[in-house]
Order: C-alpha cells, then structure tokens, then sequence
C-alpha cells in the first residue's frame, strides 16, 4: 500500500505474487522441478560409467557438442547451465525469504517440538546448505577440475576413478547424496500440496512416488563411488 502511495501505481502482479508466501512457494515448486529433471538426466548418464570409458567420455564429449551443427560447441551446455543456476538462485533466495518470514511471524520457539515432523522436513535448511556447498566442489572437482589432484583434462571418466579413489572423495559424494535423497523426498511431496496436486485420496500416492524417486536418485548416485570402491569400475 506505501508503495502504491509513494509512486502513484499499484504493484505489477509479478511483484505482487513475488511478494506473497505462496508466490515464493511456487517458485520454490517450479524451480525444484526444474533441478529434479536435471538430476534425474544427470544420473543417468552418470550410469553409462558401467558401460566403459568408451561409452562415459563418448556421452561427455556429446553433452559439449549438443545441438550441433546448429549451435556451436557449449552452446547448448551453457544454455543449460544457466537455466540450472537461475533455478538454483530461485530456489535458494524463495526458500531463505520463507525462512526469515516464518522466523518473523513466530519469534517464540515452540516449547515442544511436533512430532510429526519428518527427519526430512526437520533437515531442510541444513541439507540445502550442504547441497549449496557441494555443488562448489563437485564443480571444482570435476568441471574445473581445480581440487582432483590426479585429474587429466579431456578425460571424464579417468577423473571420476581419481576423485572417488579417495576417502574423502567418496565421503563427501555420498554425504551430499544422502541430503539429496531427504531434500528430494520432502522436495516432492511440498512442490505437489503447493502446486494442487494433493489431496486425501492421492496422499498416499504421492508419498510412495516421493520416498521411491528420493531412493532411486540416491541408489542410482551412490552406486557409482560404491562401483569404484569395490572395483567394478576400474
């Protein structure tokens, strides 16, 4: 209401639904879709890795090469990337904003704690850090390749057998892959009660495709280091 008072002009319904609670959680639904597609292509081709260094550098020499003749080299990769950053941005600054709003509209600690609270729901916020953070290494680990010691330009599937022949490699993959699986499966199940999707009679339903999509993205991520470290892929 200042706001239309000191300009003149009403809000533009962007701002206006930017500004509302369900705005931000919209926001939140459709930028984590965005980054839930992109893991789910993600994974798969990190399983091609069981097929060969042939198969795995032939897919990642692809993913640079995408769109062409019509795009030029990375074209596609970088309009990728920043449809993925801008989601990622989203996502964070709506999920912070919501944070902060929620701190605001209840200054007082509940004096007991709702048990019905999932561990997952409890764990939003650290998770989302701890995702945030790995995505800087992973970047750095195998995109750079700044922090993989052992890493050879050119070859991904070389340096993926470096970066998950350490202890500390494989300790922090499968750490950030466990707060994916609970981020995705609270992630699902808020994104769906947000965008309309749920109710009494698919409740259940959408809780199963939660937990199975939160296991099939962990087991299908983990199996790579697990692959490494055990010596099926060498």
């Amino acid at each position: 209401m200042a706001l239309a008072t000191r300009t003149g002009r009403r809000p533009s319904t962007t701002r206006t639904l930017w500004d509302s609670t369900v705005g931000k959680k919209s926001v939140m639904a459709v930028s984590g879709a965005i980054m839930l597609g992109y893991l789910a292509a993600h994974m798969f081709g990190n399983l091609k890795i069981f097929f060969g260094p042939g198969d795995f550098n032939g897919y990642a020499h692809w993913l640079r090469g995408m769109g062409a003749p019509l795009l030029h080299h990375e074209w596609a990769l970088w309009m990728v990337r920043v449809v993925l950053i801008a989601a990622v941005i989203a996502h964070g600054v709506s999920a912070y904003q919501l944070s902060r709003r929620d701190i605001k509209a209840r200054p007082v600690k509940y004096a007991h704690k709702r048990r019905r609270a999932s561990y997952a729901t409890r764990t939003m916020r650290w998770g989302g850090i701890i995702l945030a953070l790995f995505i800087v290494w992973h970047l750095l680990d195998l995109t750079t390749l700044t922090v993989n010691e052992r890493a050879w330009a050119g070859h991904p599937y070389e340096n993926v057998l470096a970066t998950f022949s350490t202890w500390y490699g494989n300790t922090i993959y499968i750490v950030a892959m466990v707060a994916v699986g609970l981020h995705v499966r609270h992630g699902f199940w808020s994104a769906a009660q947000t965008l309309g999707a749920g109710n009494a009679r698919r409740d259940r339903t959408l809780k199963f495709l939660a937990n199975a999509l939160a296991l099939v993205l962990f087991a299908g991520f983990v199996s790579v280091p697990v692959a490494v470290m055990t010596g099926v892929v060498s």
